[in-house]
């Protein structure tokens, strides 16, 4: 398995016993739970209106990905939303 130089880290941290493994407590587990939850629930449904030429774009980008076009725009607008993508002003 390939690691990042920060997972290497870890990894090399662990191994040297320098960091152990801790048990979660319940209320750790059911609060990753909750948060897993909310995280995978889309619960909103709209409808766009895009220009044929971006509309084509989009299909094309999500199949070179292998996902799903609607995905593609969920995924971006989360991103966007997230501060993870920026627009260009001026």
């Amino acid at each position: 398995m390939k690691y990042d130089k920060e997972e290497k880290g870890i990894v090399d941290a662990y191994e040297k016993g320098k960091m152990t493994l801790s048990t979660p407590t319940r209320k750790e587990i059911e609060a990753i739970k909750a948060t897993a939850r909310k995280t995978l629930i889309k619960n909103k449904r709209i409808t766009i209106r895009l220009y044929d030429h971006d509309y084509q774009g989009i299909q094309k980008k999500a199949i070179e990905m292998g996902i799903p076009y609607q995905t593609l725009i969920s995924g971006l607008i989360h991103r966007y939303i997230e501060g993870d993508l920026i627009s260009k002003v001026g």
